[in-house]
């Protein structure tokens, strides 16, 4: 649990950076970590926290010791709730409690080095362009996404018609989607307007055009290949690919 006196963002660009690494760490744990994460949070332990830390890595550990703590807590004992809720529902109140949670830090470091009115605005303008942790858990940044593109399509159905490449909702799940290098420059920034909105369902960041990515076939969601550790040869050889958090789903409750 990495505390104030240790690390210290001071201007907006850094604590926006230091928010961006603890929500990845905490959507990996609800989503590609969610077996490991599942298994900590046991119910017989004692009061439990899910902490996000700014190197994208997660813990499940007590709360800190010292009062008041350098930084402020994340909500306590969501071990408790673990077998008493269905796991969706579980997950979701997690989630939600960590972005109450990532809020606090940012603007506790906003108060900490005086940040005023348009620091504060612009802070919460940069966090509020990524979708929330509960969005991603729930599906809902899934659905806004699909919306948006629904009513941008309507607008832009004239250069779809015009343009040659498939995208991304088109492609074969299981696909490597590269830029060749000598395409026309118009058709990449056609083809970067229709899918640059595209999220991760584990880290929450945009469509790469030189990335890797991989779709569910349970909730359909796209993925990062590294966020779900899962290459190009080894896609190949799977018919129907389960994310993480579906497959955990399918863990029979007693």
């Amino acid at each position: 649990m990495d505390g104030a006196a240790n690390y210290n963002p001071r201007t907006v660009e850094e604590v926006f950076r230091d928010f961006k690494g603890r929500r990845a760490g905490m959507v990996k744990a609800l989503t590609s970590d969610v077996e490991e994460f599942y298994q900590q949070c046991d119910p017989e332990k004692e009061n439990l926290c899910l902490y996000g830390f700014p190197s994208e890595q997660w813990e499940v550990n007590l709360p800190a010791e010292e009062v008041p703590p350098e930084l402020p807590e994340p909500a306590l004992g969501i071990n408790f709730a673990r077998d008493g809720m269905q796991e969706k529902d579980w997950l979701s109140l997690v989630a939600v409690h960590s972005d109450s949670w990532l809020l606090s830090v940012a603007f506790y470091f906003g108060a900490r080095f005086g940040f005023d009115k348009a620091d504060r605005k612009r802070l919460f303008s940069m966090i509020n362009d990524l979708p929330t942790i509960f969005e991603i858990v729930t599906g809902t940044a899934k659905k806004q996404q699909a919306k948006e593109k629904s009513s941008v399509s309507n607008h832009s159905s004239n250069k779809s018609k015009s343009n040659p490449k498939r995208g991304l909702e088109s492609q074969p799940k299981y696909t490597k989607v590269m830029q060749a290098k000598d395409e026309d420059d118009d058709l990449e920034e056609e083809d970067d307007e229709e899918h640059g909105d595209t999220l991760c369902g584990a880290c929450g960041e945009n469509y790469a055009a030189d990335e890797f990515w991989i779709c569910c076939d349970a909730c359909e969601k796209w993925f990062h290949g590294k966020c779900v550790k899962m290459t190009p040869a080894r896609a190949e050889h799977i018919k129907h690919y389960k994310c993480p958090s579906c497959s955990s789903n399918k863990r029979a409750r007693p």
